[in-house]
């Protein structure tokens, strides 16, 4: 009889089509590959955990031309396994089994085989949002674009309800990003919406402080990212004289010493994507580490079907989020998966009398 500890591994790739030209500082993305990985055991091949690998070009540590073949080599040497059953062993087998360059396929991983052990429903952690119970609160997103592109999406956002809009900027003639801060604060105070402006990277070192200044009289939450990733000693510098709170996102990646760069730089947030940072396990230290230093925190996605999303919205719900989250992703692709995941006046919710639509 075969061992109920081992677990065998398959994958489904799909290439998910943007709704519209998804622009950033880093160039426009109209599609993006995803890899949804299924965990199942030899004797019951009807029970599925999903997970979803999703590296993001250009920016995932394991964003490489051979990524399909060191998964499936990955999910081949797993077989072998003998996996514990509780949420905290997995975690911990799996960090010492998956290196830390191949980030995305261990939080694909993660999800799999706790979805598995979870009886294959798509709960992977946490209980209030996956029971319909609890809404986490998001913020509405605004992509990169003209300007009238950029103008129409926050109509849109503020019509639907949301009170939390972040911003990407630092594509586009900045006095038109101001513009469009100037056109919302005319008609929302700070206590009305909250604005967020994500640069990712796109300022110099030389000119972020004079950016920095302008933007605060728009009275934001904060800005990611204003500087590329990687100055550090640049970046500690802006942290400790900014009249508006940074977070880093980018900065994280690939980052080993969590404490060394959290004491480094002194941020006043940390935005943490478990698809980028190594998954579930990494997350939480990462989250750990920011709180005991009185540093701020919000969990985003990084592009993720609803595969992915789902698994992070229930981690964001396992550590109980305080401030709008980065998770609303779910609606940018053409042929994502149909699921429970619905948004509504800038919530996200759990509906469980809706049927997932598997991967295939």
């Amino acid at each position: 009889m075969p061992d109920s500890s081992i677990i065998n591994f398959d994958y489904v790739k799909r290439t998910l089509v943007f709704k519209f030209d998804a622009g950033t500082s880093r160039g426009v993305l109209k599609t993006k590959d995803v890899f949804w990985i299924k965990a199942f055991h030899t004797g019951n091949p009807g029970l599925l955990g999903w997970g979803e690998a999703a590296p993001l070009v250009k920016l995932s540590p394991d964003d490489r031309e051979d990524f399909e073949q060191v998964l499936s080599e990955i999910m081949s040497g797993l077989s072998e396994i003998a996996f514990e059953k509780n949420e905290a062993d997995v975690l911990r087998q799996l960090r010492e089994l998956i290196p830390f360059e191949l980030p995305s396929i261990r939080f694909a991983l993660e999800t799999a085989i706790l979805d598995l052990i979870n009886g294959g429903k798509k709960k992977i952690l946490g209980s209030g949002f996956y029971n319909g119970e609890k809404s986490i609160s998001i913020n509405g997103l605004i992509w990169m674009g003209r300007q009238d592109f950029m103008l129409e999406q926050i109509n849109e956002k503020l019509a639907q309800g949301f009170d939390c809009i972040k911003m990407k900027i630092g594509a586009i003639d900045f006095r038109q990003e101001l513009d469009l801060l100037e056109y919302i604060r005319s008609r929302f105070s700070k206590d009305q919406i909250t604005l967020r402006v994500d640069a990712n990277g796109a300022f110099s070192t030389k000119d972020a402080l004079g950016k920095l200044q302008q933007l605060a009289q728009y009275d934001l939450h904060s800005i990611e990212q204003p500087i590329a990733a990687g100055n550090w000693d640049a970046m500690k510098q802006l942290c400790a004289v900014t009249p508006l709170p940074i977070a880093l996102d980018e900065e994280l990646i690939g980052v080993k010493d969590k404490a060394e760069l959290l004491d480094k730089i002194e941020p006043q947030y940390i935005i943490v994507k478990p698809t980028l940072l190594g998954g579930i396990l990494e997350t939480k230290e990462w989250i750990e580490l920011a709180e005991a230093r009185s540093i701020g925190w919000w969990m985003t996605s990084a592009l993720e079907s609803t595969i992915g999303l789902n698994a992070i919205a229930q981690l964001a719900d396992s550590l109980e989020t305080k401030i709008p989250q980065g998770l609303g992703t779910g609606k940018l692709y053409m042929n994502n998966l149909e699921s429970p995941l619905e948004i509504d006046r800038g919530q996200i919710h759990y509906n469980p009398t809706i049927a997932w639509e598997e991967p295939a």
